[in-house]
């Protein structure tokens, strides 16, 4: 039985390098970039305005008030998307918009909310309130400067890089290819949603879980029909999701009974077990295998324990697979509102709820078929063996959401 980091080693040893594929930027939410990309110009590209309104010289309309507005002589117009209208003279002003350049000479822009026109004289501006220097002015490179590295390999993609890249005018980008995945689910008592229940059946809700998963993990979730405890049928479902995916993530049929079938059924089809049982709980009929280039993950059938190998051990390999930096769960600091104890001698996954506070509490039952703690727990707390901690503790959170 291997502890949980010598088998997530041995699992990501022999992750393929990602494969590349490049895409537009409306396809790459959430994907990993594989190359570096550099900012080539300065963001904004120019001087401009930040408001509707009327660039002029701080220093004329110092003195502006209400009751003793400064009138400026309108000398041109430029709206958003066109050049400069040249140098601004002393006592003049110039109509913007939002995002217009500011013409040269200009150092504020004098909100139109600040503004009157007379009647009759449109070419004269009364200003009403007095500017600062380079008030309501966007600088030339404030908010990215050239040269500035915007993404980095292994980062993922999220919304603030994607928009910086499109207004650096980067259209496509090179990510690791999402792997495809196959997820199945063997047992003859499981049903279909909507099919009638036999004596001993249940509902089979493995599957739709794990293809969530798989999907929060950047990979192609492919679900397949459930395969009763046949030998035959083990084997050929596997042979068939092993044909049309990169990897398989099975659940059920790899523990010691008379009735599992997966792993003899994958050795059958040429595949080779690297390891078989982590010392982890819940989940510790865990199995993986290679088949060529490809893999086996065989999580074992009660759903927690499922959900939990799933998280600590195939979505870092999904996440490595596509190229990814970091690889591991998503953390938040809490603090336990009650102890957590673990008399056991492996590590356990406790499922949690953290609230707004920070006050992290048990979930509830944690055996490993109970589904209805998944309804509160939005995380887990990894407690070492023989361990309690006690109330006060502060821990790390593992998210999944």
């Amino acid at each position: 039985m291997l502890e949980l980091e010598e088998a997530l080693a041995r699992i990501l040893a022999v992750v393929p390098t990602p494969f590349r594929e490049t895409v537009s930027l409306d396809q790459a939410q959430g994907r990993i970039a594989l190359d570096a990309i550099i900012a080539g110009i300065d963001l904004p590209v120019f001087d401009n305005s930040s408001m509707d309104g009327y660039a002029v010289r701080a220093a004329d309309v110092a003195a502006a008030s209400p009751r003793v507005p400064v009138t400026l002589r309108l000398t041109g117009l430029v709206p958003a998307g066109q050049g400069s209208s040249g140098e601004l003279a002393a006592g003049c002003c110039v109509r913007l918009f939002t995002g217009s350049p500011m013409p040269q000479g200009a150092d504020a822009v004098v909100m139109q909310e600040d503004t009157r026109i007379v009647p009759g004289q449109p070419e004269e501006v009364l200003v009403v309130d007095p500017v600062k220097p380079w008030e309501n002015v966007r600088f030339c490179g404030e908010d990215m400067k050239r040269g500035t590295m915007l993404v980095q390999p292994g980062d993922r993609l999220s919304l603030g890089r994607l928009m910086l890249l499109a207004a650096e005018g980067v259209g496509q980008i090179s990510v690791g290819r999402r792997p495809v995945v196959g997820v199945i689910a063997t047992g003859s008592e499981l049903k279909e949603a909507g099919e009638a229940l036999g004596p001993g059946q249940i509902y089979e809700s493995n599957r739709v879980g794990l293809a969530l998963l798989v999907q929060r993990a950047g990979g192609i979730a492919r679900t397949y029909p459930l395969v009763p405890d046949v030998p035959e049928a083990a084997r050929e479902a596997l042979d068939r999701a092993f044909a049309e995916c990169d990897l398989v993530v099975s659940c059920g049929g790899v523990s010691v009974g008379e009735m599992d079938f997966t792993k003899s059924a994958f050795e059958q089809l040429g595949g080779k077990i690297q390891f078989w049982k982590v010392a982890i709980k819940p989940g510790k009929p865990f199995s993986f295998g290679r088949l060529a280039d490809k893999f086996l993950f065989g999580l074992p059938g009660n759903p927690i324990s499922a959900v939990v190998t799933f998280l600590v051990l195939v979505r870092p390999a999904l996440e490595r697979w596509q190229g990814a930096g970091a690889i591991e769960l998503p953390g938040s600091p809490g603090v336990l509102a009650e102890p957590l104890a673990n008399p056991g001698g492996r590590r356990h996954f406790v499922r949690v709820c953290m609230d707004a506070q920070g006050n992290v509490r048990s979930a509830g039952v944690q055996a490993s078929h109970t589904l209805s703690s998944l309804l509160s727990a939005n995380g887990l707390v990894d407690v070492p063996a023989r361990t309690t901690l006690g109330q006060g503790t502060t821990v790390r959170v593992l998210r999944w959401e």
